[in-house]
């Protein structure tokens, strides 16, 4: 294996990772990425198979704890209520996302001054905005315009059919006077950018075999392979190196995928690994400038993991939903609730999301938000005939608050395959989420029967979904002063000058939105920081 010094070392080849890679192709730099997942060729993503159902329970899991390969690290979760879930491989979790594309709010980059809660971003939505687009045309987005919340803003694809599930949803709010749109989704509705349309498979979760969803395998990572950019897989990083006189970083050592150890060189380190990666990478770089972990001098490394809890609620109705037809992410999301209402009784917001249902067999098991296995026999029978194919939901996704004692740290005996110790989570659900929860939950009962339901099906109680993990962040928030953040507003660390961090672990607040959109738009922009201060970026 080659390990020639490059310019540029990239850590991670998921969303952010493949955006900062093209944005700094025009520097001419030598860039390399290293993954320590697998490049997945689209014939053998799960979706392509008759038993596909079957792979959310084993290789395809979203929960690395169950998914158990070799290139995944296992992560302590005995202390959370939340267990994170994603994907290691070229594209990352872009490869099992749903595709739901919202953008961040105005607001979300102030909530410290709008609400007193959080602290504000160092860079607003404005700044965001040309990164967006940029980041919209490169993945292609179907949406409708006009929506107030988003300033000037306009998807270039047409949207997503809503179907009759969320014709059925948007009846309801309309009857009850609440605001909604259809949803801004990283799915094709129309052929794009030399990919095919979406052919409404379902699978969006199992890898999209057309293509038709916007995961970085099928849109960066195509356009970087005749650029130059070295993308070297199965390669799992244990450290940053630092280089104790000058303070810089100096490359990374890596485990191979021929199960030796390597060091890699670079000028410049940046890190892709998301929100519960990237802090594990850095406090396992321990140095003598650096003993409690890489770029953690403020202390902050791994404090502040945020999540975006979530429930829901079903309702059952007369005639069939037909939710099983078309992509599984896309249909109507209402913002109603999304901003600060003292009378409400708790702070910043939700989102009420409508997807389509999910697989017979895993609803019958119990998935996506079920939580209990549908009894065998008669009954079982009964619930697949009678509710099932009449079954239309509303998901709650809230805002989660940052909070320090929810966090990454590194777990003293669990480690992965090649010895690395490997994250545990402590994550305690905040009272003003759960007054969020509890809030939509009956906001949702309401649209639900407005729309027709004749049942409503409830938790009946508070808990979150335990798998609802997919969106890690805030754990090396972004800001100016050295003391309160890990990196400044452009991604470089305050510590050492030549390391930066790009994923969804720089989010200062969450938001109610799916955040894919804000870290590639994120990673774009310290690309252009990047490219705009290359003279005297390490000074």
């Amino acid at each position: 294996m080659q390990n020639e010094p490059v310019d540029v070392l990239i850590i991670g080849a998921g969303a952010s990772g493949a955006a900062i890679a093209w944005s700094l192709v025009e520097t001419r730099m030598r860039i390399l990425c290293l993954e320590q997942g697998s490049h997945i060729e689209d014939k053998d993503f799960p979706s392509r198979d008759h038993d596909y159902e079957l792979a959310r329970y084993g290789r395809f899991s979203c929960d690395p704890n169950v998914r158990r390969q070799k290139q995944d690290y296992p992560i302590e979760v005995s202390n959370s209520c939340i267990t994170p879930v994603n994907y290691n491989g070229v594209g990352g979790s872009t490869i099992n996302f749903l595709g739901h594309w919202p953008r961040m709010r105005p607001s979300d980059f102030r909530t410290k001054s709008l609400d007193g809660v959080g602290e504000d971003w160092p860079i607003n939505y404005e700044a965001l905005s040309p990164f967006y687009e940029m980041n919209d045309h490169n993945t292609g987005i179907s949406g409708l315009g006009g929506n107030p919340a988003y300033p000037k803003y306009s998807p270039e694809l047409p949207p997503i059919p809503m179907g009759k599930l969320g014709q059925t949803l948007a009846a309801g709010f309309n009857k009850i006077g609440w605001h909604w749109w259809p949803s801004d989704v990283a799915i094709l509705s129309q052929d794009h950018n030399g990919r095919q349309k979406c052919v409404n498979a379902g699978t969006c979760d199992l890898g999209c075999a057309a293509g038709a969803k916007g995961g970085t395998n099928f849109t960066y990572w195509p356009m970087l392979r005749s650029t130059g950019v070295e993308l070297r897989t199965e390669c799992r990083v244990r450290e940053i190196i630092v280089d104790e006189k000058t303070g810089l970083a100096t490359g990374a050592i890596y485990h191979g995928s021929d199960g030796q150890v390597y060091e890699q060189k670079a000028e410049m380190v940046i890190v892709a690994c998301n929100g519960v990666g990237t802090p594990r990478l850095l406090l396992n770089s321990k140095s003598k400038s650096f003993p409690n972990g890489l770029a953690n001098r403020s202390g902050l490394v791994g404090k502040n993991l945020m999540f975006h809890p979530l429930t829901g609620i079903a309702g059952v109705f007369s005639e069939p939903m037909l939710g099983h037809e078309g992509p599984m992410a896309c249909s109507i999301l209402s913002q109603e609730f999304y901003e600060t209402d003292t009378s409400r009784n708790f702070v910043r917001g939700y989102g009420l999301y409508s997807g389509r249902s999910t697989t017979p067999m895993t609803y019958a098991l119990g998935g996506y938000g079920i939580d209990n296995p549908i009894p065998w026999g008669k009954e079982h029978r009964k619930i697949m005939d009678t509710i099932y194919p009449y079954l239309a939901g509303l998901t709650v996704v809230t805002e989660d608050l940052p909070e320090e004692s929810n966090c990454v740290t590194l777990d003293p005996n669990l480690t992965d395959s090649d010895g690395i110790p490997a994250p545990k989570i402590t994550y305690r659900l905040g009272d003003n989420t759960r007054k969020m929860l509890r809030h939509g939950e009956e906001r949702a009962k309401e649209v639900l029967l407005a729309a027709g339901a004749t049942t409503v099906l409830e938790k009946g109680d508070d808990k979150v979904w335990w798998r609802a993990g997919w969106h890690q962040m805030g754990t090396c928030r972004m800001g100016n002063e050295a003391t309160k953040s890990v990196v400044n507003g452009w991604g470089r660390s305050h510590d050492v000058k030549n390391l930066f961090i790009v994923d969804g672990s720089i989010f200062v607040t969450a938001g109610a939105v799916n955040p894919t959109s804000t870290i590639q738009a994120l990673a774009l922009f310290i690309g252009d920081k990047i490219k705009t201060n290359i003279a005297t970026l390490f000074d």
